[in-house]
């Protein structure tokens, strides 16, 4: 499950690059992009060489749940893992619907 989890994650990256036509950043947020970096590096591992990311996979060892920069120098294409809090982000949703 989590082979086929990763995949699919690197499938929409690959689609969105070819769509937008290159990519600045690519972001990981959320629950598991902020705190698993075993699918962080089994996302990257399949669209690295595809994207000329470089990536510091030691580095993205170690981040769980804090705002980094986990790409090299070198990489053609930033690599960040930026926090956020879902549950404000959903109650603020919510007010502006029922403000309406």
């Amino acid at each position: 499950a989590s082979d086929v989890f990763a995949r699919r994650i690197a499938d929409f990256i690959g689609s969105y690059f070819v769509r937008l036509g290159g990519c600045d950043l690519i972001i990981f947020s959320a629950g598991i992009g902020e705190n698993a970096p075993y699918f962080r590096k089994e996302i990257l591992k399949r669209v690295e060489e595809a994207l000329g990311l470089s990536i510091d996979y030691e580095l993205n060892e170690t981040i769980r749940g804090k705002e980094a920069l986990i790409s090299k120098k070198d990489s053609k294409i930033k690599v960040a893992i930026i926090p956020t809090d879902e549950e404000v982000m959903i109650a603020r949703d919510c007010y502006e619907r029922i403000k309406k």
